[in-house]
Parts: structure tokens; C-alpha cells; sequence
């Protein structure tokens, strides 16, 4: 007989239905939500590589702007990026534009070298509220240097 724990079965259901639904969101048309709703999201130029159902990838590139003294990467910098890698994963799943952060939580696991930072943002509970966690690593390569967990709230269309 074989015995598959809980925590294993939920985690494959997540990971197979994340990735076999289709986003309710493209690049192009969460690009066009940033510029139309969301202005102030260019002044960190992030790049938006790929949005999937409840998933998302983005480019924080490496820019001097983005450092502290040190040549490290400054914390609101990182706290930017994982709080807009959530907002389009949560997009791509729900498809509600009018998500707003509820908390956000960042564990800063050290120094960030140069040459720009990817987020892995993920998604794992939608409803009225929505979970999420966000790995960010070097875009050269190497250990995580920040985890951030968020919750966001989901309003209907007559609370927003």
C-alpha cells in the first residue's frame, strides 16, 4: 500500500492546477493595468517576465538607483518588488484588479549582490482573502536573498 501525507497531496494539487489553468491576465494587459491604475509602479522600472495562474515572475534590473550605501540593494527596493510580484500573481488568478495589500511580511536572508534581483511569487490560497509567498533571488544566480509572505484583500466590484 501506498500512503501519501496530506501536506504531499494538497501540494500537488496546487502545483497541477496552478500551472494547468490559464491566467486570467497577460504580460501585455497587466503592463497596460500598471500604466493606467498604477503610475507609480514605473519609477522601480521592474520587468514583468511571466504571469501564470496564481504565479509570477519579475525583474527588479540592477540600477543604481535601486542601491543603498554599500552597493546593496536597498530594502524598499526588494519590498516593491515582492509586493507587485504578489499583485500579479494574484491577478493572474482572480482576474480582480482592485486587490490591495493587507500585510506583508519580509525576511531580508542577506546581502543582495549586484546585478538585478528575480521574484518568484506564488500564490496559495484564494477567496475573500488571498495568501501568497515570494522568493527573491539574484538574477545571477545563487542563494535567496529575501522571502516576503503576504495577504491581500479581494474586493467585489461594489466595495471597490
Amino acid at each position: 500500500m501506498y500512503y501519501v501525507s496530506i501536506q504531499s497531496l494538497l501540494r500537488f494539487i496546487m502545483n497541477t492546477t496552478s500551472t494547468a489553468m490559464t491566467p486570467a491576465i497577460s504580460v501585455d494587459g497587466f503592463q497596460q493595468l500598471l500604466q493606467s491604475h498604477h503610475p507609480f509602479a514605473s519609477i522601480l522600472a521592474i520587468d514583468i517576465l511571466d504571469i501564470g495562474h496564481g504565479t509570477a515572475t519579475l525583474r527588479l534590473p540592477d540600477r543604481s538607483e535601486h542601491q543603498r550605501l554599500g552597493g546593496m540593494i536597498a530594502g524598499p527596493m526588494l519590498m516593491g518588488l515582492a509586493d507587485l510580484a504578489l499583485y500579479a500573481a494574484i491577478v493572474g488568478a482572480t482576474g480582480n484588479e482592485h486587490a490591495v495589500t493587507a500585510s506583508l511580511t519580509m525576511n531580508f536572508l542577506r546581502k543582495t549582490p549586484s546585478g538585478g534581483v528575480l521574484a518568484h511569487a506564488k500564490i496559495l490560497k484564494t477567496g475573500r482573502l488571498a495568501a501568497g509567498e515570494v522568493l527573491l533571488v539574484p538574477a545571477t544566480g545563487g542563494d535567496p536573498v529575501a522571502q516576503a509572505i503576504s495577504t491581500w484583500a479581494l474586493p467585489t466590484a461594489k466595495q471597490a
